[in-house]
């Protein structure tokens, strides 16, 4: 299969149980649906969605305890099935693995072409070694970072934008060698002590932007980065579980910075959906509307 180093997009493959009708589970293919939609009407060029490999239990049980990979799969202990706050089904195991194969394979193809490629994951960087959180089952950011640098990166960043720290991501990869995280949050939820290698910025709204372009300016040596892993939460927006403030031409900002920084540093970037939820007065479809703005941007960087 031949990868274009911008228009791929890998999609998990998965059954949706009717009894999990959460956002982060149930979006993947709405936006699948959105992107094949705005292509037809040329409100973007040419996109590739290209089903992904889930993630094997043996992958899982690298960055994650062993057990809690077995409480996913069988239902059992309870507390630890369902501690994503979710809750559990049979099913549950294919659509985390799923998600967190998408993105895995996305910054491979990443790595691999120097281009921007997408992935339509979702629940990854609040879960921890021993379980969920925050609706977050197996945390895909901290298994592409393994991947990246088993495939022969030597320094990947985790670029996390999406409204709530990623402090599962840090705790899983604080101590490998090669990886860093950089998070500009909105929502103390999950926040984490930064240290040299994981730093955590909070803002708000009036100065979301200047402090991204300020941390995305203070990043040290940014040509020497092999990867970027670009957790582009929509849940930042003010309708779609955000902060008042945060509205569409800020977050299309948000991510153009993102895309023309690594463009100008000649980086490859893996980007993902993350947050973004719906509300009685935000459809499902608003929400995949949202996330166009990440390839949207991407395309628009590439020229």
């Amino acid at each position: 299969m031949s990868i274009s180093p911008l228009h791929t997009v890998f999609v998990p493959v998965h059954r949706v149980p009717a009894r999990l009708t959460f956002d982060t589970v149930v979006k993947a293919a709405e936006v699948g649906q959105a992107i094949g939609d705005a292509v037809a009407a040329g409100r973007l060029e040419r996109v590739e969605l290209v089903p992904a490999r889930p993630a094997s239990r043996e992958e899982l049980e690298r960055i994650h305890d062993p057990a809690y990979v077995a409480a996913v799969v069988s239902g059992t202990p309870e507390h630890l099935a369902a501690s994503n706050g979710i809750g559990w089904d049979p099913n549950l195991f294919d659509i985390a693995a799923g998600s967190a194969g998408a993105i895995r394979d996305a910054a491979l193809a990443a790595l691999a072409t120097g281009g921007f490629v997408g992935a339509l994951s979702a629940g990854l960087h609040h879960a921890r070694f021993e379980r969920g959180n925050g609706y977050c089952t197996f945390n895909g950011l901290a298994l592409a970072v393994h991947a990246a640098l088993d495939a022969g990166a030597r320094r990947v960043l985790v670029l996390d934008v999406d409204a709530h720290s990623g402090g599962g991501t840090a705790s899983l990869i604080a101590d490998v060698e090669g990886a860093e995280q950089l998070d500009v949050s909105l929502i103390h939820y999950d926040a984490f002590e930064p240290t040299e290698r994981c730093r955590s910025v909070m803002t708000d709204p009036a100065g979301y932007l200047s402090t991204l372009e300020r941390e995305l300016d203070a990043v040290v040596d940014p040509a020497g980065i092999d990867l970027v892993i670009h957790n582009a939460g929509m849940d930042v927006h003010e309708r779609a579980g955000g902060v008042r403030g945060m509205t569409t031409a800020v977050v299309a900002e948000r991510e153009r910075m993102v895309f023309e920084w690594a463009a100008h540093h000649g980086l490859p970037v893996a980007w993902t959906l993350a947050g973004g939820y719906t509300s009685a007065a935000f459809s499902l479809r608003e929400v995949a509307e949202l996330h166009l703005l990440t390839p949207a941007a991407a395309i628009a960087a590439r020229r």
